[in-house]
């Protein structure tokens, strides 16, 4: 894939990267996009990657560390999230797994 198929866009917190995730998941495919979490060039980058006909967009923001947890609690009906260590068992909210990349070849901007 070239550079010139994908689209970036930085949000300020965590908040609203997680509205995209709340969003997808309420779409006919319900498809749930993963969390990453890779250090470049020194910094913590957190994204999603959504994709659609004709290019993919990627959705981060820059943290000021690493995440201390494995999963993100997301409420489905008021959007509020916290940091946890395992899947819960709320069945109202979304677990997301926050994967750790060693490596990729996206550029960030």
């Amino acid at each position: 894939m070239s550079e010139n198929e994908i689209t970036y866009l930085k949000y300020k917190e965590y908040g609203d990267l997680l509205k995209v995730i709340l969003y997808s998941s309420q779409s006919v495919l319900g498809a749930v996009p993963l969390i990453y979490h890779q250090n470049y060039n020194g910094q913590n980058i957190i994204f999603i990657q959504t994709g659609t006909v004709g290019g993919n967009v990627i959705h981060y923001l820059v943290s000021s560390s690493a995440p201390a947890k494995k999963f993100i609690e997301l409420k489905r009906l008021t959007g509020d999230y916290s940091f946890v260590e395992k899947i819960g068992t709320d069945g109202m909210s979304l677990y997301i797994p926050i994967l750790e990349l060693e490596k990729s070849t996206l550029k960030f901007p």
